[in-house]
């Protein structure tokens, strides 16, 4: 059922995908199915849901941005994998960085990217403390998030990831306006400029937007904050 609804969502949107990303795909359900059990990374199971809510919502990026050639990528807060994985399935010649503040979750998805014989680098800390080091600090051309935090609090956490002229994709759902407008002084003293809002909707008639800001100039040193400041008094 999964591939079934997965091949019929990239065709009707003329996105490519092989057996092999399909199969990819299959097996990750698996084995996200089989973690589960033993550890919390999702409420949703079904097939339908997974094919869905995770995948074709992962995938669905690809039409607000290519990501072409050997974009970087980081995938800030990625719980089970989401939509990191799936996009480095549907672009392999990406760099991909899993970025998480559990470990459990890295184990998880370092078994994923083994069976299928994925290469990611794979990150445990606070989404806050990773943008410290020279390492992350401005280092990606997409920073992508399907996190809950509210758009200023979010901003606060990856735009610090995104290098001068990249941008930062957040997935959100119905809302997505007015979280903007909420974020429009945040956004600007991170260096982020508002580009567009992308809306689709998924074959559940669940509504999505990505906001996409790009990175106009370098995020002041002391962004971001500490997590607690950041979520108790948003910019």
């Amino acid at each position: 059922m999964i591939t079934d609804i997965v091949r019929a969502w990239c065709g009707e949107n003329n996105i490519e995908i092989s057996d092999v990303q399909l199969s990819q795909l299959e097996v990750y359900a698996a084995l996200l199915k089989e973690w589960n059990e033993k550890m919390n990374l999702t409420a949703i199971t079904d097939d339908e849901g997974i094919a869905i809510k995770h995948f074709i919502d992962s995938i669905s990026v690809l039409k607000s941005e290519n990501l072409s050639g050997s974009v970087r990528i980081i995938d800030v807060g990625t719980g089970a994998g989401f939509p990191g994985i799936p996009l480095k399935i549907m672009r392999p010649e990406a760099e991909l960085t899993l970025l998480d503040s559990l470990n459990k979750r890295l184990i998880f998805l370092d078994e994923v990217c083994s069976s299928l014989s994925l290469q990611a680098q794979l990150i445990h800390s606070r989404a806050e403390d990773g943008s410290r080091t020279p390492e992350q600090r401005e280092q990606y051309d997409v920073v992508i998030s399907r996190a809950v935090a509210a758009l200023p609090a979010l901003s606060e956490y990856c735009l610090p990831y995104v290098k001068v002229g990249g941008c930062f994709l957040a997935m959100k759902g119905p809302d997505a306006e007015a979280e903007l407008q909420s974020a429009t002084n945040a956004i600007n003293l991170l260096g982020g400029k508002p580009d567009r809002i992308d809306s689709f909707t998924l074959p559940d008639g669940s509504i999505r937007n990505i906001i996409r800001i790009k990175k106009v100039k370098s995020t002041p040193e002391k962004y971001p904050r500490r997590g607690t400041k950041i979520n108790k008094n948003p910019l």
